[in-house]
C-alpha cells in the first residue's frame, strides 16, 4: 500500500511533473532510447512501480523482449547499439550521482546524440530519477496485471 498519493495531495506539483514528462516524450529521443533509460534507471533505484510500467510500456512500443531480459547485463549483450550503450551508461552514472559521469562516459553520449537529443537525454534520466524517488518511496505499488 502506497503511503500517500502526491497526485492527491499535492495535484499543482504533479501536473507540473507531467507536463514535463510530456515535453520529453514530444523531443527527438526515440522511444526506445527513452524506455530502455527509464527501466536501467528505474532497476538501480530499485523503484518497483516504475520498473514494471515501463517494461509494460516498451513492450507495447515494440521493444523485444529479449532485450529488456538482457538490461541488467547490457554491457555484455549483442543486443544494443552504440547510441543505445551511450545512454545506458549516461543513466546508470547519473542515477548513481553527478559525480560519476566521466568525461568518457559524456564523450560518448556527444558522439552518438546530436546536442538536443542529449539535452533531452538529460532531462529523461533526470526526471525518472525524480519518478523513482516518488514512486520508490511511498512503496507505490504497480497494477495487479493477472
Amino acid at each position: 500500500m502506497s503511503r500517500l498519493n502526491v497526485a492527491e495531495l499535492a495535484p499543482e506539483v504533479y501536473k507540473a511533473f507531467l507536463q514535463a514528462e510530456q515535453a520529453i516524450r514530444r523531443g527527438p529521443l526515440t522511444a526506445t532510447v527513452r524506455e530502455l533509460v527509464k527501466i536501467r534507471a528505474s532497476q538501480l533505484n530499485g523503484c518497483l512501480f516504475c520498473i514494471d510500467m515501463h517494461t509494460h510500456e516498451a513492450l507495447e512500443l515494440g521493444e523485444n523482449l529479449n532485450r529488456i531480459i538482457q538490461l541488467p547485463a547490457w554491457r555484455e549483450s549483442r543486443l544494443y547499439t552504440e547510441a543505445e550503450r551511450a545512454a545506458l551508461a549516461y543513466a546508470e552514472a547519473a542515477t548513481r550521482g553527478p559525480e560519476e559521469v566521466s568525461d568518457e562516459i559524456w564523450n560518448a553520449v556527444t558522439d552518438a546524440f546530436k546536442p538536443d537529443e542529449a539535452a533531452f537525454l538529460v532531462a529523461q534520466v533526470a526526471q525518472i530519477n525524480m519518478w523513482n524517488r516518488v514512486a520508490g518511496t511511498m512503496h507505490t505499488q504497480p497494477p495487479n496485471r493477472d
